[in-house]
């Protein structure tokens, strides 16, 4: 069985049949259907083509609605409003109960990650029962002064790390180019968002996961396969360490970190705790 925890509807033109076709080709059994809610002004313009937009979004949850209501087998919701807002959590409360939320995510947002009412939120979610799924981005320069300089998302490992201690009975998901850079101590994350060579030990990830239960890994877009793939001997010892809180997921419709687990030659109960017990854990069927 395949999990794919990190997926989002509509993504590229991906409607609910030619993701479930899209699925079938590559051997997915499941789908995290994941939101992203956030300001206009917090996400590139750049976007608008492929997604499909509305006033709390540019992945709003209406636009999830109908692959669950198609295809109920094949997904499980996840849906993050922005915990800024007054009304995030009672919006929350009534998507689990009508719609069957199962995660909060993708919390992707120009906000530091342990924010006071983030906080409140984190614990509402641990209290449901809901894993949290966080993207973060260090600061880049677009090239335009609007709508934003820069696309940064979660203020930073550290950020993650104050609310990971904060909240311990709130199972975190680490995910983005700003996590994955911390694979490594090199002390690339805030020069390159996708850091080669050879992994440095020292990486703050590794010591965050030997220090916080609470805290699992989202293997999936190019920041995980880069994480993996830029020192595979590394990445082989620290996939059987860290096995029971590594999640397969693509956040795209290929199968290229599919093939790449598969070449290490793992253990096949390693692998299948990976590809779908780690995330069954999380979110039982």
């Amino acid at each position: 069985m395949i999990i794919d925890v990190h997926n989002h509807p509509l993504w590229y033109g991906y409607t609910p049949q030619r993701l479930v076709e899209n699925m079938k080709e590559n051997g997915i059994d499941r789908t995290w259907l994941l939101t992203w809610i956030c300001p206009p002004d917090e996400y590139d313009p750049n976007f608008l083509p492929f997604l499909p937009g509305a006033p709390d979004g540019p992945i709003p949850i209406s636009s999830a609605i109908p692959f669950l209501e198609k295809y109920p087998d094949k997904f499980v919701l996840g849906y993050a409003p922005d915990p800024r807002r007054p009304e995030a959590i009672d919006r929350l409360a009534f998507a689990i109960s009508t719609y069957n939320v199962r995660v909060y995510g993708e919390l992707k947002l120009r906000m530091v990650l342990d924010n006071p009412d983030a906080l409140r939120m984190y614990r509402f979610c641990a209290e449901k029962g809901l894993p949290v799924l966080v993207h973060i981005d260090y600061e880049f320069p677009t090239g335009t002064k609007y709508p934003r300089p820069n696309w940064w998302y979660g203020g930073g490992i550290e950020a993650l790390e104050r609310a990971i201690r904060a909240c311990p009975e709130t199972i975190f998901i680490g995910h983005g180019p700003g996590f994955w850079a911390h694979i490594s101590g090199d002390d690339q994350f805030d020069k390159v968002p996708y850091p080669e060579g050879e992994v440095v030990e020292g990486g703050k990830i590794v010591e965050m996961l030997r220090r916080y239960p609470n805290l699992y890994c989202d293997l999936s877009g190019y920041s995980g396969y880069n994480a993996l793939n830029r020192d595979p001997n590394f990445a082989r010892e620290f996939i059987l360490e860290f096995q029971e809180r590594l999640l397969f997921g693509r956040d795209y419709f290929d199968d290229c970190l599919h093939k790449f687990l598969l070449s290490f030659s793992l253990p096949e109960e390693v692998l299948a705790k990976i590809l779908s017990q780690n995330a069954l854990r999380l979110v039982p069927p």
